[in-house]
């Protein structure tokens, strides 16, 4: 999917998004039952089933911005669209793009991107060292009370920030525009009228609202009329009492196996 010379005028845009503690199995039955058109006319093949990098936000982010990312779950090579060099990698080809620097953000940032990130879950709310870790790689970062994951319109907050950012950058300059979307993260149970606790159906539910507020940051995208390479992700799945499991960070295979799609697009500069 990468552009043969990103350094140059002609170097896509590239779009991250991770719909924090999304699982696979969520995604799909969201996507057979025809609750995230957006995303469907996006993945006309729907979800591929991949394993995450880590089993909770801050190592899954780490991972990813070091470049490794969600694998196949079946056998084989697996390479990947961005890597940084570093002696003795197997997992690259001929269309892995290398990149110099401690992170994909900074080897973007030297061939030109312009980096911006837009926050969600408590990892990128600036309000520790922690918190700060990851949006200070970027050239801009944001993060509000808005995004966090007790907010119900989030997704809405986080998608008119992005707009503002777009608009505010030349399209001469390539972008590189990361967003963390939280409102799939619990507490998922204010998306669906009657339920008492965060389930299967209420993450669903929250998908089905994210899926709503896609079309904007589409829009604002086809705007800067430059080619865009994206990627969609979760960061990894989350338990529900499944084996007497809730939540994440354990070695579960419902918090490891989580949906992925790229889709691409050739727009005249």
């Amino acid at each position: 999917m990468m552009a043969d010379s990103p350094s140059t005028a002609q170097a896509a845009d590239i779009l991250m998004v991770t719909f924090d503690a999304l699982r696979f199995d969520v995604a799909e039955r969201a996507y057979r039952d025809g609750r995230t058109k957006n995303l469907a006319a996006l993945l006309p093949n729907g979800w591929e089933r991949r394993h995450s990098p880590g089993n909770f936000t801050f190592a899954s982010h780490a991972a990813l911005f070091g470049g490794f990312w969600p694998t196949p779950t079946e056998p084989g090579p697996s390479p990947r669209p961005f890597a940084l060099r570093f002696p003795g990698s197997r997992t690259l080809n001929e269309q892995t793009q290398v990149l110099e620097g401690s992170n994909i953000v900074e080897g973007l940032r030297k061939l030109g991107f312009y980096t911006i990130c837009i926050g969600g879950v408590g990892f990128f709310n600036k309000l520790t060292p922690l918190g700060s870790l990851f949006p200070a790689m970027f050239d801009e970062s944001h993060w509000r009370p808005e995004f966090s994951v007790s907010q119900i319109h989030s997704t809405r907050s986080q998608v008119h920030t992005a707009l503002d950012c777009l608009a505010s950058q030349p399209p001469s300059r390539p972008l590189f525009l990361f967003m963390n979307l939280s409102a799939t993260h619990p507490p998922t149970v204010g998306y669906l009228q009657g339920a008492r606790e965060d389930s299967v159906e209420t993450q669903e539910a929250a998908l089905s609202y994210v899926d709503r507020q896609i079309e904007p940051l589409l829009d604002g995208l086809r705007q800067r009329r430059r080619p865009l390479n994206a990627f969609l992700m979760s960061d990894h799945g989350t338990l529900f009492g499944e084996d007497g499991y809730t939540g994440h960070r354990v070695g579960h295979d419902v918090v490891w196996t989580i949906p992925y799609g790229e889709f691409c697009w050739e727009q005249p500069l």
